[in-house]
């Protein structure tokens, strides 16, 4: 899953030279209000457009004649997308400023939308999907840091909150959009990204109407060069972080990839407009969990987000072997607070734990693990359905993905205080 951003939701990341005024005058007010009313805008469009097919995997497989797995790495090549844009791109907005870069995510997002919408072949359809997750990456990334810098210092705790939420409301908003198209429109494979692109528009002008807020002295000096890395002296406590963000975003990558098959094939729910909702259900519990949580400590929430994912994963094996919808819906809603709570406590642990001069390098680190539970683990499920059948091949998901957070609480508690010795600095917009 910016995003999946939100993903890049870290005001700590933010080189000096990118740092607004941390209190603008009322006559400045209006103008960065619509900076960050844009950039909320710009991740909830950019992340609505990785979930967008989710109801279209099964129309797909039959459209294109894709086999089962072949559908499930269609929805995972969109992390080569996220790692490119991460390794390669995520740089750019800090050399060229924030507007340009997010108006260029739109941009890839558009083009990505083109290539479903006239797809002759699965080549299209595989090409589409890494462009949507190159945009995300770019896009969602120079947005949140756009927001960050157009935000009051005394506000950006809560500002970091609401744009986690805006990612996960994105998330939640496209397989509703689409589940609803495909099940009482026309054109099911045509309709909802026409529907998108409207979106992309709009939300391009909005873009436009809002101000820069990169302070650049001197002409821009270009760097396409990675950074990453985790210092030898954290990285012990660094794999309960990594481990989270990686279980966390496996959960999220099950509903996304897989949740309207399952919901199809053993709840014996046909109605895509249903099955959209059902799958939405993981992404507004997880959006509103942030919220409801956005002053907890964040070891205890990353913790507490590894004790429920083994207890959600449970519910959701037992309400396909049971055939029971309010089972599987007991354990999307806590696989939905799981995923929340281990994505943002996790995050912020890991901003804590880097020394500020590597802070940068672990937070990038980090989204790769995220990105990475979000592909793999999905793969790894599709190729076994083929062989032992699906609900066999998803308690193994189910059993994997446990074994991970309970080593990463573990890890967590046994490096509890480890993260208190390179607590985050203020902004330099402070």
């Amino acid at each position: 899953m910016d995003q999946r951003t939100s993903r890049f939701a870290a005001a700590d990341t933010l080189p000096a030279s990118c740092a607004a005024a941390a209190n603008p005058s009322p006559a400045a007010a209006a103008p960065f209000a619509r900076a960050r009313i844009s950039g909320g805008l710009v991740v909830a469009v950019l992340f609505m457009g990785s979930t967008l097919l989710t109801p279209l995997y099964g129309l797909y497989r039959q459209a294109y004649g894709l086999s089962p797995l072949g559908g499930v790495l269609l929805y995972a090549v969109y992390v080569i997308g996220n790692l490119t844009a991460l390794l390669f791109l995520g740089r750019l907005s800090d050399q060229l400023g924030r507007r340009p870069i997010v108006l260029a995510g739109l941009a890839l997002a558009a083009v990505s939308t083109g290539l479903f919408l006239a797809a002759p072949s699965p080549a299209w359809l595989f090409a589409g999907r890494i462009l949507s997750g190159c945009a995300v990456g770019l896009g969602a990334g120079a947005a949140t840091a756009w927001i960050t810098e157009a935000t009051p210092a005394a506000r950006r705790a809560l500002a970091a909150s609401a744009m986690t939420s805006f990612n996960f409301a994105g998330l939640a908003i496209g397989p509703v959009l689409a589940g609803v198209l495909v099940q009482y429109a026309p054109h099911p494979l045509r309709l909802p990204f026409v529907a998108y692109l409207v979106l992309i528009a709009a939300v391009a002008l909005a873009v436009l109407a809002a101000r820069e807020t990169l302070r650049r002295d001197g002409p821009p000096m270009l760097s396409l060069r990675p950074r990453l890395g985790v210092p030898a002296e954290v990285r012990l406590p660094f794999v309960a972080p990594a481990c989270t963000v990686f279980s966390a975003m496996a959960l999220v990558g099950f509903f996304a990839a897989l949740g309207p098959t399952t919901i199809a094939d053993d709840l014996h729910i046909a109605n895509r407009a249903l099955a959209g909702l059902t799958v939405s259900e993981l992404l507004v519990t997880a959006a509103l969990t942030i919220l409801a949580t956005r002053t907890a400590r964040p070891r205890p929430a990353m913790l507490t987000g590894l004790c429920l994912t083994p207890l959600g994963l449970a519910l959701l094996v037992a309400g396909q072997r049971l055939g029971s919808l309010p089972v599987f819906l007991a354990g999307t809603t806590v696989c939905g607070v799981a995923a929340a709570l281990g994505y943002r406590g996790g995050m912020e642990v890991t901003n804590r734990l880097a020394p500020p001069a590597r802070r940068a390098e672990m937070v990038s680190a980090y989204f790769i693990c995220g990105f990475l539970g979000n592909a793999l683990p999905i793969i790894g499920c599709g190729a076994l359905a083929q062989s032992l059948g699906a609900k066999t091949a998803d308690a193994i998901f189910a059993g994997v993905v446990s074994a991970i957070a309970l080593a990463a609480l573990v890890v967590g508690l046994k490096y509890g205080r480890a993260d208190v010795d390179h607590v985050a600095p203020r902004s330099v917009a402070d």
